[in-house]
């Protein structure tokens, strides 16, 4: 293990919308092969890394069922996106030699295994990134919600959450120049200020399992890997 890292085994949510790159839509090859290289690059150097994916790139089931699609099928739908994403992230770290591994909250063999924990720990164990699909497996739960619960599960050291933003802000840097971003934040800032990091069952699971979260950008090149050397620029949520 890398002794300039702060954790030895962490979990990466990846929003699905950075896999589009600078495509409306879909998955960017290019992006998902740069992501892979800096997953890689923590993997080569002792770290333990899982990953989860969300699905905004593909479908969005709360916006499909404002559309009217009856809200579980369109959760589901979302899930299923959750998985070829997975697949696509898989084929980009097994071209650069790393061993890999899906696992669906909704089982469906012929493409990868059904998830169950202590198989993913070993997985872990052996030097091999596990990539987690289908979110938890039942509607009404976003994907941020599978990150923390996997994240606790897999007894993770802490949660990145890799964003279009490096950090959290008190209003939108997008729409808003002047916004603040913060350095820190504990749970109960970021549940009673309803600020929009993850959504707040995300947010509970992490406090009551005492894991930080830590935000930062995809976009910036070499981030991941400067968040666990702690010196990139982040928000980091804890007690």
């Amino acid at each position: 293990m890398d002794n300039t890292y702060k954790f030895d085994r962490v979990l990466l949510k990846i929003s699905g919308e950075a896999l589009m790159g600078d495509k409306p839509y879909g998955i960017d090859t290019k992006m998902t092969a740069r992501i892979a290289g800096e997953v890689k690059d923590a993997h080569d150097k002792g770290l333990q890394v899982a990953l989860v994916i969300g699905a905004g790139n593909i479908f969005r089931g709360l916006s499909a069922a404002a559309g009217g699609i009856e809200r579980s099928t369109a959760d589901y739908m979302g899930m299923l996106a959750t998985v070829m994403n997975a697949l696509a992230m898989q084929s980009a770290l097994e071209q650069i030699g790393v061993d890999t591994r899906v696992q669906s909250a909704i089982p469906m063999q012929t493409v990868c295994e059904p998830y169950i924990r202590r198989r993913a720990v070993r997985h872990m164990e052996k030097g091999r990134v596990v990539i987690f699909a289908g979110g938890t497996g039942n509607p009404y739960f976003t994907t941020d919600t599978a990150a923390a619960l996997r994240a606790a599960e897999m007894n993770c050291s802490a949660l990145l959450k890799g964003t279009q933003v490096d950090g959290v802000y008190d209003s939108d840097p997008k729409k808003n120049p002047d916004a603040k971003r913060f350095e820190s934040l504990t749970y109960h800032k970021v549940l009673s200020d309803d600020l929009k990091v993850m959504d707040a069952a995300a947010i509970t699971l992490m406090r009551e399992n005492e894991i930080p979260i830590i935000v930062f950008s995809l976009h910036e090149k070499g981030g991941f890997d400067l968040v666990m050397s702690g010196k990139g620029t982040c928000t980091t949520i804890e007690s």
